[in-house]
């Protein structure tokens, strides 16, 4: 779906003049606390073009809080990333460093 019509959940005409199109405004889910969150941390290489990445999944919560998340590990693990569809991605194969400084942050992770 393009960013163009991402709002208007399918509709692209109306003949009422008085209809509204009703946006979507991502996850409205509120984010959980540090030690109810289970993340899941792997590795991944496949249709990455040979590129080894460590993925964060799991989160539960807004996107901004999921992008502050990813800042936070991607300063703290000295590499690029980015967090996108609920994941987390940091370059390189990090996952015992990530794992071990999602705990310190009081997150539940294997």
């Amino acid at each position: 779906m393009s960013n163009k019509n991402k709002n208007k959940f399918g509709v692209v005409y109306s003949t009422n003049p008085d209809f509204e199109y009703k946006s979507f405004s991502g996850s409205d889910e509120e984010t959980l606390a540090n030690r109810k969150q289970e993340l899941r941390v792997r590795i991944e290489k496949n249709h990455r073009g040979g590129k080894t990445v460590t993925v964060v999944d799991g989160f539960i919560g807004k996107d901004s809080d999921l992008e502050n998340l990813a800042a936070e590990l991607k300063k703290k693990c000295g590499t690029g990333g980015s967090a996108k569809d609920g994941l987390i991605l940091i370059q390189g194969e990090m996952k015992e460093r990530v794992v071990k400084l999602l705990n310190e942050m009081g997150y539940k992770a294997k």
